[in-house]
């Protein structure tokens, strides 16, 4: 099983499979300082979806639509097989809040899945 925990990427240096779960490059990162084992941009929330949230969607809804998005993902399943095989996961995003993000709707998905949070 293994342990997720979700951050800002601005805010973060902890160890474990760095996952970047944004769509968008994050403004003022270089990818060395980074450090980043995988971007996994396309199973991000689309750009509709995003604006949407952004512009002051609700959050239960954004969780609703964005595992919508997921279950219609074809790139789901093999970036959650990918997720499975590692001990320690860091789910990074650009989101000023991170515990109120898609980060926490993937990490509530993921230990459905049968990883640890």
């Amino acid at each position: 099983m293994s342990e997720i925990t979700v951050a800002r990427i601005y805010d973060d240096n902890a160890g474990g499979y760095r996952v970047l779960l944004d769509r968008l490059w994050p403004r003022g990162i270089s990818k060395e300082d980074a450090d980043l084992d995988l971007w996994a941009k396309d199973v991000a929330p689309s750009d509709d979806l995003r604006t949407w949230f952004h512009n002051g969607g609700d959050y239960s809804e954004f969780s609703e639509r964005y595992r919508a998005e997921l279950k219609d993902n074809e790139e789901f399943d093999d970036f959650a097989a990918t997720l499975a095989e590692q001990k320690n996961i860091v789910l990074l995003t650009a989101s000023k809040d991170p515990e109120h993000s898609h980060l926490s709707v993937m990490k509530k998905i993921l230990s459905s899945r049968g990883t640890k949070s």
